[in-house]
């Protein structure tokens, strides 16, 4: 029993020294992004969104070595653990942040940049049976919303946020808000977005439209007096 019980001991440091030096940027945005994360260790064992970037991280691997069967069994096992299903075939450079994380979905031919964050329900998907690039491609320092879906193959440019709920189908340019169904898009002065997580602080259009017309019908008042 105490041999198992060293055995096992040995395992989890040997895990926690290679996760915490082959993922450190991903360690280090959840650190950023989720003030529940309090240590390296905790996030390291109990974050389901690392846990399926490290399988995606084999599979992509192996994907690229034109290893048959297994990249995809990869995926499909960290889905089943994780709720967060990331294809094999996908593009994604460091620093992403999965946030809660169920139901997410990147298909495979998506290209996510540094630093991106997505929350729970996200898909990065296509818009039917289309061949070739059929899913988004996203720039650096994004954040996409809970049950987001951005869809094809378009562009969402750096420092970018796609509110909840959202449904992009259009390119969005960078340093740019989008909300709604269909997205409208809200500029928002070049300001990053990576590390702004409160969505209350997100400028919905429609309001933005709405407080033009009051400010249009007072001045309107005002030059009939």
């Amino acid at each position: 029993m105490t041999l198992l019980l060293l055995n096992f001991i040995l395992l989890v440091l040997l895990w926690y020294f290679f996760v915490s030096t082959m993922f450190v940027q991903e360690i280090r945005s959840a650190r950023d992004k989720d003030p529940a994360a309090k240590e390296n260790f905790q996030i390291i064992f109990l974050y389901a969104g690392l846990h399926a970037i490290i399988a995606y991280r084999l599979a992509h691997f192996l994907w690229k070595h034109k290893m048959p069967f297994f990249p995809r069994l990869i995926s499909q096992t960290a889905r089943f653990f994780t709720g967060i299903e990331i294809h094999p075939g996908a593009k994604i450079d460091r620093g992403l942040f999965i946030d809660h994380g169920m139901g997410v979905v990147i298909g495979e031919t998506a290209i996510i940049g540094k630093n991106v964050t997505l929350f729970q329900g996200v898909t990065l998907g296509g818009t039917g049976k289309e061949v070739g690039k059929r899913h988004p491609t996203l720039g650096d320092n994004i954040v996409v919303g809970a049950g987001a879906k951005v869809l094809g193959n378009i562009t969402i440019g750096s420092n970018s946020y796609i509110g909840a709920n959202a449904v992009v189908i259009k390119d969005v340019p960078p340093n740019t808000t989008v909300v709604g169904v269909p997205g409208h898009v809200t500029k928002q002065d070049g300001k990053r977005m990576d590390r702004m997580m409160d969505h209350a602080q997100i400028l919905d259009p429609i309001v933005q439209e709405l407080e033009e017309l009051k400010q249009r019908l007072a001045s309107l008042e005002e030059k009939k007096k």
